[in-house]
């Protein structure tokens, strides 16, 4: 039994290496045969039960590999991953079909997230057939007719016979958010569920999150290259930068007060819905170094404007600021 206000997930410096070699390609990029993709390296962090954490970056900074580590789709090379107090191995060895059952995913691309060949009746069905939930066909039809009401997806009866691709963009995003949550997930990790949507859709997908942890106090983990909607739905987040959470905290305070000079960079860069109202902007020079080379120093270092000499040679450590933020960074010793 999880005590009390203890966090349903804790990573201690979690991490994801892929082997890449024997490449010609890698010979002629000076990589040589033998090299390890850091995807992920040394996250750590705490998620409470009932909050919605948003984990925010540019493409390829690791968020979508973080995500398949938190649901399993990906085992970690390294760190400490607990879920529920127990260490994953655990779950993954002993409890896989208890662990699928409470931590669901919904993926970025619903084009390619749902079976063509099924029916969205088959595509809600098979998650209860899996977990052999509902005592009857009845109560399992009950159950996936409820989950594609919550979506907006109404009335549900005249969707069940459907294929995907008799279906929108929004809609089969929201199919796929019905095949999560029937199962009565207590955990959603969503991996950009909005980004291949209209603008005019998203507020209504992003709400589901909400109504859903509202309904059963669930926990979200938003995956995001969006600040704005990091904000709109988010009580923590994190900043990810080639493969390191760099500063991390109350969504608020992270965005509203910037400490790293990439999130700062990152928040200068969101439009201002005002001509009349200007901010000074960041602009970074030089390209993220390759996740398979990495720099000796910060990460960071080569784009930063505040870099100094020791930043090119000391890789930094998390640092708690106060307030239950942490920054990755020289400037806060």
């Amino acid at each position: 039994m999880l005590p009390a206000g203890a966090p349903i997930i804790e990573l201690d410096r979690v991490r994801k290496l892929y082997e890449v070699g024997g490449s010609r390609l890698l010979g002629v990029l000076g990589l040589g045969r033998d090299h390890r993709l850091h995807a992920v390296d040394r996250v750590s962090m705490a998620v409470d039960r009932g909050s919605i954490t948003a984990i925010v970056g540019e493409s390829g900074c690791g968020k979508s590999t973080l995500a398949r580590m938190l649901t399993l789709y990906e085992a970690p090379s390294g760190g400490d991953y607990r879920f529920q107090g127990k260490p994953i191995e655990a779950w993954r060895r002993d409890h896989a079909r208890a662990f699928r059952r409470q931590v669901q995913m919904v993926f970025q691309d619903p084009y390619e997230s749902l079976d063509p060949r099924y029916t969205v009746r088959e595509t809600c069905l098979e998650p209860l057939t899996i977990q052999g939930l509902g005592d009857t066909a009845a109560a399992r039809e009950a159950m996936v007719l409820d989950a594609l009401g919550f979506v907006g997806l109404t009335p549900p009866g005249d969707y069940l016979g459907r294929y995907p691709h008799e279906l929108s963009g929004g809609q089969r995003q929201r199919v796929a958010i019905a095949r999560a949550v029937v199962l009565r997930p207590g955990v959603i990790v969503a991996d950009e569920p909005v980004s291949m949507l209209d603008v005019s859709l998203r507020a209504e997908v992003l709400n589901l999150f909400l109504d859903w942890r509202r309904l059963h106090g669930a926990t979200i983990i938003l995956i995001t290259h969006d600040l704005a909607i990091a904000r709109h739905v988010s009580d923590r987040a994190a900043v990810m930068y080639l493969g390191e959470v760099v500063e991390s905290g109350p969504t608020e305070e992270v965005i509203g007060d910037p400490k790293h000079p990439y999130t700062q960079a990152l928040v200068a860069a969101v439009p201002i819905p005002d001509p009349f109202n200007r901010r000074p902007r960041t602009t970074l020079a030089g390209d993220v170094p390759s996740a398979a080379h990495l720099p000796k120093g910060c990460r960071f270092a080569g784009r930063c404007p505040a870099v100094m000499a020791a930043c090119r040679v000391t890789h930094p450590e998390e640092v708690d600021v106060g307030g239950g933020r942490k920054v990755r960074c020289l400037l806060y010793p």
